[in-house]
């Protein structure tokens, strides 16, 4: 990550029982983390898209740390059917703690 990576601000969107977390540049969104909340205290993650300009700089992973950090503030658990999400999740145990996988 190189210090133009450190001005990348992450925003959070959420209405009916949709969200994002996301990155905006010149006005368009380069970067998203998307989820859908089926209800209650949870959320699923559903898509993680980052753009070509950020592509390989760890992008999604900060995405995904700051959904995380949401979920923790607010008492969410997070499901994934997302790839990616559901990828670090499985390899990642410092983040499991709000991880509850969707029923079989």
């Amino acid at each position: 990550m190189n210090d133009a990576d450190q001005d990348l601000q992450i925003q959070h969107q959420e209405s009916d029982r949709h969200g994002a977390f996301f990155i905006e540049l010149e006005g368009s969104r380069v970067a998203e983390l998307a989820y859908a909340r089926p209800g209650g205290d949870r959320v699923n993650i559903v898509h993680t898209e980052v753009g070509l300009r950020l592509q390989g700089r760890g992008v999604a992973r900060r995405l995904l740390n700051a959904a995380v950090a949401w979920a923790r503030e607010k008492g969410v658990r997070v499901s994934a059917t997302c790839p990616y999400a559901k990828a670090q999740f499985a390899k990642d145990p410092s983040i499991r703690d709000v991880y509850e996988p969707e029923p079989a």
